[in-house]
C-alpha cells in the first residue's frame, strides 16, 4: 500500500412507555460491591481515579471545519492518546482556485482546478493532524481504499506513527456556495430534490471508482463508519443553525448544516441497527459554526494562537515544499486569513453547555441525565452513608431522537422532571423539526412517565433550521411547571401549566433581543424567580416582583460581555451568576439581587476565581466550582479560595453539574468522552476532589 507524506430516518419517535428507574438501573449495571465503595469520608481512596478513555469520531462537511470549529477539543483528545477518526463528507473543491487572498476576495490569476484544490486541502489536513499528534507535520500517512456500507468507496488515511488516528474521505461534491440553493449537493439530496449526488475525487486519491450516493446510501455509509470505529463520542456541527433576525439569512454554510443532519441520521441508524454489546454507548457533541464570528471570543490568547498555528500548517502558510505534491500542500485560501472571520478565537458548544442536568430527588437521592445513543440516560444514587452512596445506571428512557443537553426541575413533593429537545425526522424532508419534551416521575423516587411534547415556539419553521435553545424550567409552590426557551429570533418565551388540569397554555413572549445563551433560572430566598440570558454585549434579567407574580423584565444588568454560557445558583438574598470573561476564559461571578419593593436587578461587584482559564459552562456545588480548563480536563476550584484549579485527567463532553446536599456534602458530575458518568464527592470538611466513575466496571 502506498505511503504518502501529503497530507433517516430511523430516529423517528417511538411509542413511549414508563420506565422504572431504580429497577432498570439495577438490572443494567448491578450494585457496587463493598470492595468498590466503602462508606466513609473519602471514597476516592478505594475507587480508582478516572482517566480519559473512549474514542471519538468527528463528522464534518469540509476539510478545515474541524480545525476552525472543533479545536482545541481535537488537540486535547490527540494529546491524551484518544483514538480519533474524522469523516469528511465532501471533497471541499469549492471554486478550485488555491490562492492566498485575504477575506472573501478571489485571485482571478489562479487557474480553476477543483480536483487539485481538493487534493491540496487533503494534504493540508494531513499535515495539520500529523503536527497535532506527533509534532511533525511531515509524518507519513498510509492512503488506502475502503468499501462503504452505502455501496461506494472511500479513501482511508492512517497516520503511520499513530495508527489510532484516521481520516476518511467520502468525496461528495460540495455546494460550492454558502447559501445558494443548488441541487447537486447534500442539501438537495436531504430535501429530496435530487435522487443522487455526484462525487468529486481529489487529484491523487487512491479511489478509482467514483461513488454516486442516494440519501439512504449516505446515511448507511456514515452508519457503517461508526460501526467500524465504535466511538463513545461523536462530534458534529449544528443541524439547526437558525437565521439572523435582522436579515433572515441562515447563520451557517449549508454544507455544515446538512452534514450535521446526515450525521444525526447516521448515528440514529447505527444505534438502532447495531445492538449494545456489539458497540459501546455514545454521546454527541454539537459545535457552532460561522455564527462564532459575531460572538465574544471564548479562548484565551495562548490557546487561540495554538489553534491558528495548526490552521497555518493546513494553509501551507510557509509554502515550503515538504509534501511533494504537484497539487500543493495546503489550502492557500486560508493562508490569506488563517483566523477566519473570528472563528479561530472561539470554540462553542451548541447544545449541552449548561449545568442543570444533576438533580436532587427525595432525601439523599440524586439523578443525573445525559443523552446516550439518542435516548435519555438516567443514573440514580440512592440515600447512603457518608460520601460513599452507590450510583446505578444508566437506564435509558424509551423514545429516540433526544438531543444533547438535559435540564431538570424538582416538584414540591420531591419528584424530578427532566427536559430536553428532541429531533423528529418524520417520513418527509419537511417533517424534520426540533421540539421541546419533558418527563416527570410518577411518584417521588419512582419511575419516569412517558415523554410529553410541548412542541416548538416556531411551528412555521418549514425549513427546520430553528435554533431554539435548550429549555429551562421553574416550579411554583402549587407545583406548576413553567418552561422557558429562547427562539431563533433571539427573544424569550415561556409556557406554563394550568391548574388543576395540568395542561399547558400557549407560548407567551417575554421579550428581549439579541439573546444568545440558553436561559437559566433560580429562585431567591424570598421566593422570587429569576431568569437570565446572555446577549452579545451583556446579560438580561427577568425577575418576579413578588413570589407568584408574573415575571417583570427584561432588565439590563449592566454586566459585561460573557462567553455566553451562564450558571445560576441561589445565594443569600439573591442569585449568584457564574460566567467566563471573553478573550480569557477566566471564571467570573456576580451576585444579583432584586431592588427593594421591585424587580430591578442590583449587581454586586464582579469577582474572578483566578487560576488557569478554560472554556464552556461551569458547574457549581456550594462553594465548589467545576469547569473545563485550558487543558480540556474537568477541574475544580473553590469560590473564595486560593486562585488555583485542581486538574484531573478526564476529558469530557458537555458541561459539569454540581449539587450541594444536606450537611454540606457536594457532588459534581461530568459525562466523560467514554460516555460514562464520572463524579467527585466531598464532605464539608474535605478538600480532595478525586474523580472516579460513578458506576465502576464490573
Amino acid at each position: 500500500m502506498p505511503v504518502s507524506r501529503r497530507r433517516f430516518l430511523l430516529a423517528t419517535v417511538l411509542p413511549m412507555l414508563t420506565v422504572g428507574v431504580t429497577g432498570a438501573l439495577a438490572v443494567a449495571s448491578g450494585q457496587q460491591t463493598a470492595a468498590e465503595v466503602v462508606p466513609g469520608p473519602d471514597p476516592s481512596a478505594v475507587v480508582p481515579a478516572s482517566i480519559t478513555a473512549g474514542s471519538v469520531v468527528q463528522i464534518v462537511a469540509h476539510p478545515d471545519d474541524d480545525l476552525y470549529f472543533m479545536n482545541p477539543d481535537i488537540i486535547r483528545s490527540l494529546t491524551a492518546g484518544t483514538p480519533l477518526t474524522t469523516l469528511y463528507l465532501t471533497s471541499g473543491e469549492a471554486d478550485g482556485r488555491n490562492g492566498a487572498v485575504g477575506g472573501a476576495a478571489k485571485d482571478p490569476a489562479q487557474p480553476v482546478d477543483r480536483r487539485h484544490y481538493a487534493e491540496a486541502r487533503q494534504n493540508g489536513i494531513r499535515a495539520a493532524y500529523a503536527q497535532m499528534a506527533t509534532g511533525d507535520r511531515t509524518s507519513a500517512w498510509r492512503r488506502t481504499v475502503i468499501s462503504t456500507a452505502g455501496g461506494g468507496h472511500a479513501e482511508l488515511d492512517v497516520l503511520v506513527a499513530k495508527p489510532h488516528i484516521n481520516l476518511v474521505w467520502m468525496q461528495i461534491r460540495e455546494a460550492r456556495a454558502s447559501t445558494t440553493d443548488t441541487v447537486d449537493n447534500l442539501r438537495g439530496l436531504w430535501n429530496g430534490r435530487t435522487p443522487t449526488v455526484s462525487p468529486y475525487l481529489a487529484a491523487e486519491t487512491p479511489v478509482t471508482q467514483p461513488p454516486r450516493y442516494t440519501k439512504d446510501q449516505v446515511i448507511a455509509a456514515i452508519s457503517g463508519i461508526l460501526e467500524r470505529y465504535k466511538p463513545t463520542t461523536i462530534r458534529m456541527l449544528d443541524p439547526t443553525p437558525g437565521r439572523y433576525p435582522e436579515t433572515g439569512k441562515v447563520t451557517d454554510h449549508q454544507d455544515h448544516t446538512y452534514s450535521a443532519r446526515f450525521a444525526q441520521a447516521g448515528a440514529a441508524s447505527y444505534a438502532a441497527r447495531v445492538p449494545l454489546g456489539q458497540r459501546p454507548r455514545f454521546t454527541v457533541q454539537n459545535y457552532l459554526g460561522y455564527h462564532n464570528g459575531r460572538l465574544p471570543h471564548t479562548l484565551d490568547p495562548q490557546t487561540a494562537q495554538q489553534k491558528v498555528g495548526f490552521l497555518k500548517t493546513y494553509a501551507w502558510s510557509d509554502k515550503q515544499n515538504y509534501c511533494g505534491s504537484t497539487s500543493g500542500c495546503g489550502d492557500r485560501k486560508v493562508a490569506g486569513n488563517p483566523a477566519g472571520h473570528n472563528w479561530a478565537e472561539s470554540l462553542r458548544y451548541v447544545r449541552g453547555d449548561h449545568s442543570s442536568w444533576l438533580a436532587q430527588g427525595t432525601t439523599g437521592h440524586l439523578y443525573a441525565f445525559a443523552a446516550l445513543d439518542g435516548q435519555m440516560a438516567v443514573w440514580n444514587r440512592g440515600a447512603g452513608t457518608g460520601a460513599g452512596a452507590a450510583w446505578q445506571g444508566p437506564a435509558l428512557l424509551p423514545g429516540t431522537g433526544i438531543d444533547p443537553g438535559a435540564t431538570t426541575a424538582r416538584l414540591p413533593d420531591g419528584r424530578v422532571v427532566v427536559l430536553a429537545t428532541r429531533t423528529v425526522f418524520g417520513d418527509r424532508p419537511e417533517d424534520y423539526r426540533r421540539e421541546i419534551v419533558y418527563a416527570a416521575q410518577s411518584v417521588p423516587g419512582g419511575p419516569f412517565m412517558a415523554w410529553v411534547s410541548l412542541g416548538t415556539p416556531e411551528p412555521g419553521d418549514e425549513s427546520g433550521i430553528s435554533s431554539i435553545s435548550a429549555p429551562t424550567a421553574a416550579v411554583d409552590q402549587d407545583g406548576r411547571l413553567t418552561v422557558y426557551v429562547r427562539n431563533s429570533r433571539r427573544v424569550l418565551l415561556a409556557r406554563t401549566q394550568d391548574r388543576p388540569s395540568g395542561a399547558f397554555g400557549g407560548w407567551q413572549q417575554l421579550g428581549g433581543g439579541d439573546l444568545q445563551s440558553d436561559p437559566v433560572t433560580a429562585t431567591d430566598s424570598a421566593g422570587r424567580r429569576h431568569v437570565y440570558v446572555a446577549t452579545t454585549q451583556s446579560v438580561l434579567a427577568w425577575i418576579q416582583p413578588a413570589p407568584g407574580a408574573p415575571l417583570a423584565g427584561p432588565f439590563p444588568t449592566g454586566l459585561p460581555a460573557t462567553t455566553l454560557p451562564l450558571t445560576a445558583a441561589p445565594e443569600a438574598a439573591g442569585i449568584r451568576l457564574y460566567f467566563r470573561r471573553p478573550d480569557s476564559g477566566a471564571v467570573r461571578t456576580a451576585l444579583v439581587t432584586a431592588a427593594a419593593g421591585g424587580a430591578l436587578p442590583v449587581v454586586s461587584s464582579i469577582a474572578e476565581t483566578g487560576g488557569r482559564a478554560g472554556y464552556g459552562a461551569v458547574g457549581v456545588a456550594g462553594r465548589v466550582i467545576a469547569g473545563r480548563t485550558g487543558s480540556g480536563t474537568i477541574s475544580t476550584t473553590s469560590l473564595g479560595g486560593p486562585p488555583a484549579w485542581t486538574e484531573s485527567e478526564v476529558l469530557f463532553a458537555g458541561a459539569p453539574a454540581g449539587i450541594q446536599e444536606p450537611g454540606g456534602k457536594t457532588t459534581t458530575a461530568v459525562l466523560g468522552l467514554d460516555a460514562e458518568l464520572h463524579v467527585t464527592t466531598t464532605l464539608a470538611t474535605s478538600t480532595r476532589t478525586t474523580w472516579h466513575r460513578a458506576v465502576p466496571t464490573a
